[in-house]
């Protein structure tokens, strides 16, 4: 495994997730260019998701996914529905999962930065965070490769 010098947490429902995985990309934002073209090409990326599917009220509360960015720039994917936000062509970036399986947050909560001052789930309102490189590796040895 190669040492990650930048890390970013999104923040996307498992659903959507599960579709990003399956595709090799992601889109953030309902498919706005600024979150994506701010990735760069080598970087960390890890998911986080509250629920299940966008706009549902249950908690999941885990980490679904986790992967590195695999091209240089965002590319714009073929015009699609977006439920109330219309019909948009999304900003996408390529990323390179890997197979593992999804981690409750309440599992790793105490040993990663990223929960350790108060408040801190505030910041995810953003959609898309810096996270740090030493938690990227945290998530990583913790979210266990998947038996294929």
């Amino acid at each position: 495994m190669t040492t990650i010098e930048r890390a970013w947490l999104a923040v996307v429902s498992a659903e959507h997730t599960r579709g990003a995985v399956a595709g090799g990309f992601v889109q953030l934002n309902h498919g706005k260019r600024p979150g994506v073209a701010r990735l760069h090409r080598g970087d960390g990326f890890v998911i986080y998701s509250p629920t299940d599917q966008y706009g549902d009220k249950t908690p999941l509360r885990a980490f679904t996914a986790l992967g590195i960015v695999a091209d240089d720039a965002p590319y714009q994917a073929a015009p699609m529905s977006m439920g109330t936000h219309g019909t948009v062509a999304p900003w996408r970036r390529t990323i390179t999962f890997e197979q593992l399986t999804p981690l409750p947050l309440v599992d790793i909560t105490a040993e990663l930065h990223l929960t350790s001052q108060p408040n801190w789930g505030y910041q995810l309102r953003r959609g898309l965070v810096p996270l740090t490189p030493s938690d990227f590796a945290v998530l990583r040895t913790a979210m266990t490769p998947r038996s294929t």
